[in-house]
């Protein structure tokens, strides 16, 4: 299917909310729970996600999700999780990325480092407009949320509104979520591709462009901490922070 028959797929209301709700949760997600989340039936979501699937906008597979093997542990169930395709519509057609990797070759090549990093920082600034430093992690989030970051928080004790992000299927605590200070982890890179290709220069920058966005002298900052599968940066309490 093209890209834009493939985001056309997108256009049922209940099929986009399941389609959001398996995305945001970073984790294999059953029927019955898409199905809770987006107010349906179970055999409506069903039709639903498994042409998401068919569509390439999520992944399926089986697994028991009671957590038992053996005789008695049931069949397993089917699972989605967000396709890691990317796709794009530009009408008329362009090729920003052919662009930014070329810039991005030419950077690295000259050794701009430092150049770019600053030009990511005056960004961040000019982003946040007049408005102070970001006073703490759930602001932080809002921020991020709003350039397309999906930023999720780890560690520390968990509310009801962080069950959800916190908690693998069958219950267990994601990875790196068992208390300790929080942290707020980002599912998406919105320069995935061209990272993939030049990772120290354009995670550099882009811990650059946070640091300007978020402010480097307030409550939060941001610090690298690369992990497979989600953005490079992860923000915290700022160590500096008096409070």
């Amino acid at each position: 299917m093209k890209d834009i028959d493939v985001i056309a797929v997108l256009q049922d209301p209940v099929r986009r909310r399941l389609y959001e709700y398996v995305a945001a949760q970073g984790r294999e997600v059953g029927r019955n729970e898409a199905a809770e989340a987006a107010g349906v039936a179970r055999t409506l979501a069903a039709h639903h996600l498994d042409r998401l699937t068919e569509a390439g906008l999520l992944e399926s597979g089986s697994r028991r999700l009671t957590g038992r093997t053996g005789p008695g542990a049931g069949r397993p169930a089917k699972v989605y999780t967000r396709a890691r395709v990317e796709r794009s519509v530009s009408l008329p057609a362009r090729d920003y990325r052919t662009a930014a990797e070329l810039l991005a070759e030419a950077a690295e090549e000259a050794g701009l480092d430092a150049g770019l990093c600053a030009a990511a920082r005056r960004r961040g600034e000019a982003l946040r407009g007049s408005e102070a430093p970001c006073g703490g992690l759930e602001e932080a989030m809002e921020v991020l949320a709003a350039r397309g970051y999906e930023p999720h928080l780890e560690g520390g004790p968990t509310g009801p509104g962080d069950s959800e992000v916190a908690a693998g299927p069958g219950g267990e605590a994601a990875a790196g979520a068992q208390g300790g200070a929080p942290v707020v982890r980002m599912r998406n890179c919105p320069f995935h591709a061209v990272a993939e290709r030049f990772p120290p220069l354009v995670c550099g920058m882009n811990l650059a462009l946070l640091e300007g966005l978020l402010g480097v002298d307030g409550p939060v900052r941001a610090r690298m901490d690369a992990r497979p599968g989600e953005c490079c940066v992860v923000v915290e309490a700022s160590k500096n922070n008096g409070d």
